[in-house]
């Protein structure tokens, strides 16, 4: 949430459907004058592109399978062109542009193909050094300013009008903003089959009966729960680094005192420099 400049869980975004605009651009191929046509709503995200998507047998774009197209305005940084059954040829132009970093999806692809993860924002919504010349750049001023440079690089195919479904805060209506970051998570699949399981065998009733629909459908496809934000207030999580090793070595504890009886007990000297997590929980 960039106004906020914390994580949110998934519940704490709404969705609306708002009118928006879809951008078709030339992903030019390496050392060619082809070109993949791609369509976006968000240009800026295409300086943390890591590949380029098309769908296996679309006869299109299979000879270009395993070569490279140039990510516009980056400076010359090529990326891979992939073939996944992910992709639905039938719609927009069967090309998608894979930005792990920014998209839930495309991180899923990015995982499966080892993509490079390239976060090229801010917690406020502006860009960093990942984006070359746009950083420091608020996001929607750098949709605008990319825009116009790829037009005058001859980039541009069209901009069409679209309607979508924008993640908005429900805490203060901005935007959202997906990026990957370290946080801390709740494993919730031991506990939604607790929960599924003590409905189906009658330990639990819900009344009126026609919500165990809701309460099976949320449970049954339920994930990890995001519980740290980073705010001012709130309980810090209680997690102590240990030593100068960074975020890897951690114990989990009630208090300091047992923070260091337990690092102890691992082999760490008496005396070893303990940091609490200073993230809150949600």
């Amino acid at each position: 949430a960039p106004l906020l400049k914390t994580a949110v869980s998934d519940l704490e975004v709404e969705y609306s459907e708002e009118e928006g605009k879809l951008f078709y651009f030339k992903y030019m191929v390496e050392g060619s004058e082809e070109f993949l046509p791609v369509a976006t709503t968000r240009p800026e995200t295409i300086l943390g592109d890591t590949a380029v998507c098309v769908h296996p047998e679309d006869e299109r774009y299979k000879h270009l399978v395993g070569k490279n197209a140039v990510v516009p305005m980056s400076g010359g940084r090529s990326i891979p062109i992939i073939a996944d059954d992910y992709v639905d040829m039938e719609f927009g132009t069967g090309a998608l542009k894979i930005t792990p970093g920014h998209d839930p999806n495309d991180y899923a692809i990015g995982k499966r193909y080892d993509l490079p993860i390239i976060n090229i924002m801010n917690k406020d919504g502006s860009l960093n050094e990942n984006a070359g010349d746009y950083s420091g750049l608020d996001r929607f001023d750098v949709r605008e300013k990319l825009w116009a440079d790829m037009e005058g690089e001859g980039l541009v195919i069209k901009v069409d009008p679209h309607t979508q479904r924008v993640p908005r805060s429900q805490r203060g209506g901005e935007v959202i903003e997906p990026l990957v970051s370290s946080q801390w998570f709740v494993k919730t699949e031991g506990m939604g089959a607790k929960a599924l399981n003590a409905v189906k065998d009658g330990d639990i009733k819900i009344v009126p009966k026609r919500f165990e629909k809701v309460w099976y459908n949320w449970l049954e496809d339920i994930h990890d729960w995001c519980v740290s934000r980073q705010l001012w207030w709130g309980h810090r999580i209680p997690v102590w680094y240990i030593g100068e090793t960074g975020e890897k070595n951690y114990v989990v504890a009630r208090n300091e005192a047992e923070a260091r009886e337990k690092a102890t007990e691992m082999g760490h000297p008496a005396d070893v420099t303990l940091r609490q997590e200073e993230d809150v929980l949600d």
